[in-house]
């Protein structure tokens, strides 16, 4: 058993490495903004069927409400609406969004997308309701189907009819993929991967549906080439 000075140094070592990480995110310059008041033309949607601008008690958002009749070439989610114009290496990524399936059974969910290459090549988070190698994982699309790379043991997202908010650290050095739920000091899912160190961030989900709101992206802008 560690003795309690050991104890007190090793804890605060760790705060002030987490304080130290949390500030750099914190110094990441603000890309875009977006709560929909205004219409959806930064988004890029695979189906623009799927998606439109709902007005809400709360005001507008951007609303995914149907399935689409999208598929990629290999397997991985169906409903995907990209930022246009922005990419992204490091980056802070946060939004509220609720899910409006409820009969969507275990794999209920909502999808976000970074490191997005092409229709071939990205990650995205998928956030299930019951954990399994397909869901409630951190998973990527290699010119493969979609695999597993979470290095923590998911615990499932508690879907409800409430909005709930969601925080995606990147930090495309050290391969730092972090995922948070409504808790923002502790990471829901973590994961460890540099394949693709900068890309396209998006909103979806897999074959369900769901609403989006004040959506806030600060990052590292890259050119490509």
């Amino acid at each position: 058993m560690p003795r309690p000075m050991a104890l007190l140094l090793a804890t605060t070592i760790a705060l002030v490495v987490a304080t130290a990480i949390s500030a750099a995110d914190a110094t990441l310059p603000l890309l875009v903004e977006d709560d929909f008041e205004h219409g959806a033309d930064r988004w890029a949607p695979t189906d623009a069927k799927a998606w439109k601008i709902t007005a809400t008690d709360g005001g507008k958002v951007y609303d995914q409400f149907k399935d689409g009749d999208y598929r990629g070439p290999h397997r991985s989610p169906y409903n995907i609406s990209l930022l246009k114009d922005v990419v992204v290496g490091d980056f802070v990524l946060t939004v509220k969004v609720k899910s409006t399936d409820p009969v969507g059974g275990a794999h209920r969910d909502v999808c976000l997308f970074f490191g997005y290459q092409d229709p071939a090549n990205f990650y995205y988070v998928h956030l299930g309701e019951r954990p399994d190698p397909n869901s409630s994982q951190i998973m990527i699309v290699d010119d493969a189907p979609r695999k597993m790379i979470t290095k923590n043991e998911s615990p499932g997202i508690p879907w409800d009819e409430k909005w709930h908010t969601v925080k995606i650290v990147r930090r495309a050095g050290d391969g730092t993929i972090e995922v948070y739920f409504d808790d923002m000091k502790k990471p829901r899912l973590v994961a460890n991967d540099k394949t693709f160190t900068f890309g396209q961030v998006g909103l979806g989900s897999f074959d369900n549906t769901g609403q989006w709101d004040d959506f806030k992206l600060q990052g590292v802008k890259v050119e490509k080439k």
